[in-house]
């Protein structure tokens, strides 16, 4: 069957698409600076020179030279046509493709003609403002220059009920098209149209392909609103595009993107010579403009205002970039300050120096909070602590959490150990100490006398590989059933995924009924097991799969691939260990040079099953 490939299904695609989640499905990938790092899938090597960028969305290798988007990738590592990868694609990420049907050319010329609406609108807006005094005595004021006015497009529409109506009807356009690209709306009594934007400001809206798709107004006098934006249409959505952006595509080195409020502050920051700033459009900071922050920068700051309102909008937009991977930091303005004022007041370098003390999520909210709070009263203190400790408990890392329980101990004189429970979740019941785990009720065990177990150290891709292995197995017999007579359970090193992997290959040998495992079964049998790290332990059951079956079959095999070459690895380094002793005695006997020769034969042949795998 024939599919519908055009312009929007392949941008859509690209947009969609996590270069570094998709090419992760087929080799391992090491975060490198900014970029991503692993062996190329296109020719054997052994360093790695295969090199993925998350901000540009694009790949290259520096050994053999192939590079490209997500597209091209697919094509080449699943020997596909141009149309096979885009289908592939739009199956893997949920995009529906329209199947023996026609490309919707009324669609597709009504789009056209809002984007040529939209043009002649922002021209004439233009003509409006070079040639009246008071919107140019307004920017004058706000010390923006003709260059920017030129740069951003700015115009201004005219105190009339039909200045952009009569002008776009004596281009020769239909009133019903001029509505839909929302310039216009009907009146009252259902009789003629009036002007939505009248005596504003106005700011194009261009996306990151310089097409004018709406406008924002911001009002001269007392109207209300004080800014207005294009209702969404055919062209335009408030949630899936940000203010500035094909600005900062085309000037800035993209290592940088601050999200301000409005379309002033982009501007203001601008002119000023900090040309990586983009604004949300009068709405909620929503997911799809967090994933745009993601796709062109690789340092995100928020510098919203400092009123209340924006630290709420701070906290929410926060939430929304953690989601989407984004460790983002945030800019602090004094009281009463928004990004344009500041910049006026203290300029470039005062803007700079903020930058430079931006706050990450923790300190952000421990600053938050100390504004809430009176850390002098005791009942303020304890409040400020188990706020904070419910932030604390969204840290992955155990170095992490002891940092900030050390601040905050010495900000409020309670004791780590108290401030440590709070986080963790302790409860103290009839002398006993309950943790309150997120999936376990694990009663506490001093281990101070007890041997520890020796836990062996593994390569990130192995552990990774075996932690990965194990959730699919526990949701879907049918993967244990494919990898039982690959693998063992003592192929599983670490030491919390051996004792996971032993309940598993128990539980499904003993209940052949069994199609899948509960995890809290998992849990409860743990609970009988000594100095577990239940850090990884959640990461394991917390993982989630984003995959079609085919791609899990295929990342199975890759899991498996990576165990055992790894095993192979380290028993590569102990007979070369044993050689290297060997060599170095001084005084050999025959049955060193017998085990000399025995252990290069093995080296030999070891050295052969692992090239296998490169």
């Amino acid at each position: 069957m024939s599919i519908v490939v055009n312009d929007e299904i392949i941008e859509k695609i690209r947009d969609s698409s996590e270069l570094v989640n998709i090419v992760s499905g087929y080799l391992s990938l090491k975060k490198m600076g900014s970029n991503y790092v692993g062996l190329c899938p296109f020719h054997n090597e052994k360093t790695p020179s295969f090199t993925v960028s998350e901000t540009k969305q694009l790949y290259h290798c520096f050994g053999c030279g192939e590079g490209g988007d997500v597209i091209s990738f697919i094509m080449k590592i699943e020997n596909l046509s141009f149309i096979e990868a885009i289908k592939f694609l739009a199956d893997k990420l949920g995009i529906p493709l329209e199947e023996n049907k026609k490309v919707d050319e009324k669609l597709v010329l009504e789009k056209e003609k809002i984007y040529r609406i939209n043009i002649e609108a922002a021209r004439f807006y233009y003509y409006n403002l070079i040639n009246n005094e008071k919107p140019i005595r307004y920017l004058e004021n706000r010390k923006i220059s003709r260059k920017v006015i030129n740069q951003f497009g700015l115009g201004y529409s005219l105190n009339r009920w039909d200045g952009i109506y009569k002008y776009l009807k004596s281009k020769g356009y239909d009133e019903k098209d001029i509505e839909k690209a929302g310039l216009i709306g009907k009146k009252k009594d259902g009789i003629g149209y009036y002007d939505k934007f009248r005596n504003r400001i106005m700011f194009p809206i261009i996306d990151i392909k310089g097409r004018v798709v709406g406008f924002g107004g911001r009002a001269l006098d007392n109207d209300m609103p004080k800014y207005l934006n294009s209702q969404d249409t055919l062209v335009f959505s408030k949630g899936n595009i940000l203010y500035g952006l094909n600005l900062v595509k085309k000037h800035s080195d993209r290592k940088k993107i601050i999200l301000v409020e409005g379309y002033m502050d982009v501007i203001s920051l601008f002119k000023n010579g900090i040309n990586y700033s983009v604004a949300s459009l009068g709405t909620a900071f929503t997911q799809n403009q967090g994933k745009l922050l993601k796709r062109y920068g690789e340092e995100i700051y928020i510098c919203y205002d400092s009123d209340k309102a924006g630290i709420n909008a701070t906290n929410k937009a926060l939430n929304i970039l953690k989601n989407e991977g984004i460790q983002p930091k945030v800019i602090v303005l004094p009281s009463g300050q928004d990004p344009d004022d500041f910049i006026k007041n203290n300029g470039p370098n005062g803007f700079e120096m903020l930058l430079d003390k931006a706050l990450n999520y923790m300190d952000y909210k421990i600053f938050i909070n100390k504004q809430k709070y009176d850390l002098s009263k005791a009942e303020d203190k304890i409040k400020f602590t188990k706020e904070i400790a419910k932030n604390l408990r969204e840290l992955k890392s155990p170095i992490e959490k002891d940092v900030y329980i050390d601040k905050i101990a010495e900000d409020t004189g309670i004791s780590k150990e108290a401030i440590r429970n709070e986080t963790l979740g302790v409860n103290h019941n009839n002398g006993k100490t309950i943790y309150e785990d997120k999936y376990i009720n694990n009663k506490y065990r001093d281990n101070k006398n007890k041997i520890m177990p020796i836990k062996i150290v593994l390569e990130s891709a192995h552990l990774t590989a075996e932690k990965t292995l194990l959730k699919l197995i526990i949701e879907d017999k049918k993967y244990y059933n494919k990898i039982k007579n690959q693998l063992t359970k003592e192929d599983f090193l670490n030491y919390e995924c051996n004792i996971i992997a032993n309940i598993v290959f128990d539980e499904y040998s003993n209940n052949p009924e069994l199609i899948k495992i509960d995890s809290q079964s998992i849990l409860e049998r743990l609970k009988d097991e000594d100095n577990i790290d239940f850090l990884i332990v959640n990461e394991i059951m917390d993982k989630k799969f984003d995959f079609l079956p085919e791609d899990k079959e295929k990342l199975m095999e890759d899991l498996v691939g990576t165990i055992k070459y790894s095993k192979l690895k380290m028993k590569r380094r102990e007979i070369t260990e044993k050689i290297q002793e060997i060599e170095s005695k001084k005084d050999k006997n025959e049955g060193d040079v017998r085990k000399f020769k025995s252990l290069c034969l093995e080296l030999t042949e070891l050295d052969k099953k692992i090239k296998s795998y490169i």
